[in-house]
C-alpha cells in the first residue's frame, strides 16, 4: 500500500507527518529546525527521499536545507559530510546561503555572489526564499522564488544558485510593487509536457510565463481587473495570491487573486472570472484534484481586512465544474468561533487513487480529507502558525 508524507513549514520549525494509504493514523516528526521560520518545504518528484526546505531567521538570514533520507537528517548543501553545519558561535556554514545574481540591470556590473543580509555588496538583496519547486525529472535541479521578487535555480542539489535574470530584467520590473506580505515570487509551476515552459506569480505584479526556460518572460494578466490600482486593467500590478494547474492539462490555469477566482484556458494569455456562488471571492490558496482536472479547491476568507472565514465557519469550497458552481465542504471542520487563515502555500493534494486534500491554518491545525474533501479530520493541532503544506505520495 502506498504511503504519504506531509511536509509542514511553520513560523517555529518544520514537521513531517506520515501515514499509510488509509490516512487515518499519523506519525509526527518534529520540530525540525525548532525556532526557525520554515517558509516552504517540498519533496523532489524525481527522488522520494529528497526534500528541500527554506529556513529563515532575522538574525542568521536565509539557509537552504536538504534531506536525502525523507527528513530523518538534514544538511546544508556545500557542507562536507560529517562536519557541523554551524560555526562555534552558531552561524550557519556551507554554501547554500550564497546566490549568484545579475546586477547589470541596476549598475552594469557583472554577476555577483550575494550572501543574505550582508548589506555591503549591492543595494538589492532579498529577504527570504518564499517557494522551492524541484524539477519533475532531476533531483538536483530546483527553482527558488524569493523576496524581493526574483527567480533562481540550482543544478547541483543546492550547493550553488544562479539567477534567471531575464525575469527581473523584464521591462516592467520598475512597476512591480509589494503586496501586504512583501514583493514575493511565491508560485512556480512547471509544465510537465514542455520543460521550457514555466509559470510564476508575484505579489503584487501578476503572472508571467517563459517558453524558453527562463531567458525571456511574458506578462500573462489579460482579463484581470483590480479596483485598487490606478488602471484596473493594467498589464502589471495585480495581486495574484496563487495559481494552480493539473498536470494533464498544463494550458488550463486556475487563480486565486486578491478578490476573484479566475481561470485561463490558453496558458494564461486570457483570464475569466469563475467565482460564481462563493460567499466571498477573497482568499489565498487554490489547488486542483489529482485525477479530476475540473475539480478545484479554495478557502474563502472574509476580506482583505478580515483574514478569517466568513461567520467564523471554516469551509473549503469545491467546484467540480472548473469554477462558477461551488459547494461548501464542512464535515469535520469547525463551524463556529473559528478565526484562522489558510495561507497561499498551505493547501495541497496527494495522488492516491482516492485523492487526499490537506491544508494547514494560522492556528496551527493541519487537516486531511482522504476522500477528496467530503470528510475532514485534524492530523495535528496546536502547531506554530502554518506557512506551507506539501505532500509526497510514496511507494
Amino acid at each position: 500500500m502506498s504511503k504519504v508524507r506531509v511536509l509542514v513549514g511553520t513560523r517555529k520549525g518544520a514537521f513531517i507527518l506520515t501515514s499509510d494509504g488509509k490516512r487515518d493514523k499519523w506519525d509526527v516528526s518534529g520540530p525540525h529546525f525548532a525556532g526557525w521560520e520554515i517558509y516552504h518545504m517540498k519533496g523532489s518528484p524525481a527522488d522520494p527521499n529528497r526534500i528541500f526546505a527554506s529556513q529563515t531567521s532575522g538574525w542568521f538570514g536565509q539557509i537552504i536545507q536538504r534531506s536525502d533520507d525523507g527528513g530523518k537528517t538534514w544538511l546544508q548543501p556545500g557542507t562536507p559530510p560529517g562536519e557541523p553545519t554551524t560555526t562555534p558561535d552558531g552561524m550557519p556554514k556551507g554554501e547554500s546561503n550564497k546566490f549568484v545574481y545579475d546586477t547589470s540591470a541596476e549598475t552594469g556590473a557583472p554577476l555577483t555572489t550575494h550572501q543574505f543580509y550582508d548589506g555591503t555588496q549591492h543595494p538589492w538583496e532579498f529577504k527570504r526564499v518564499w517557494h522551492l519547486e524541484p524539477s519533475l525529472s532531476d533531483p538536483n535541479f530546483v527553482y527558488a522564488g524569493v523576496e524581493d521578487a526574483a527567480l533562481f535555480c540550482t543544478k547541483d542539489g543546492g550547493k550553488s544558485w544562479q539567477e534567471l535574470s531575464g525575469l527581473r530584467g523584464h521591462g516592467t520590473g520598475p512597476q512591480w510593487t509589494p503586496g501586504a506580505g512583501g514583493l514575493g515570487l511565491h508560485t512556480i509551476l512547471l509544465d510537465p509536457g514542455n520543460p521550457k515552459r514555466i509559470y510564476i506569480a508575484i505579489s503584487a505584479a501578476g503572472c508571467f510565463r517563459t517558453d524558453d526556460a527562463g531567458k525571456t518572460w511574458k506578462p500573462i494578466n489579460r482579463g484581470l481587473r483590480s479596483q485598487y490600482i490606478p488602471d484596473p486593467t493594467a498589464e502589471i500590478g495585480h495581486c495574484v495570491h496563487r495559481i494552480a494547474l493539473h498536470r494533464s492539462r498544463p494550458n488550463v490555469l486556475f487563480m486565486q487573486k486578491h478578490w476573484d477566482v479566475m481561470r485561463s484556458d490558453d496558458a494564461g494569455d486570457n483570464w475569466r472570472e469563475v467565482s460564481g456562488n462563493l460567499p466571498t471571492d477573497f482568499g489565498f490558496p487554490i489547488d486542483v484534484h489529482a485525477h479530476e482536472p475540473e475539480t478545484i479547491y479554495v478557502v474563502p476568507i472574509t476580506s482583505d481586512s478580515f483574514h478569517f472565514p466568513p461567520d467564523g465557519k471554516l469551509r473549503v469550497y469545491r467546484s467540480r465544474t472548473g469554477g462558477n458552481e461551488w459547494e461548501p465542504l464542512t464535515k469535520g471542520l469547525p463551524q463556529s468561533n473559528c478565526y484562522v487563515n489558510v495561507l497561499r502555500d498551505a493547501i495541497c493534494v496527494d495522488s492516491l487513487d482516492k485523492c487526499g486534500v490537506y491544508f494547514g491554518t494560522t492556528g496551527g491545525q493541519v487537516y486531511c480529507s482522504p476522500d477528496a474533501g467530503d470528510n475532514w479530520a485534524p492530523i495535528v493541532r496546536d502547531l506554530p502558525s502554518v506557512l506551507s503544506v506539501e505532500v509526497q505520495t510514496l511507494p
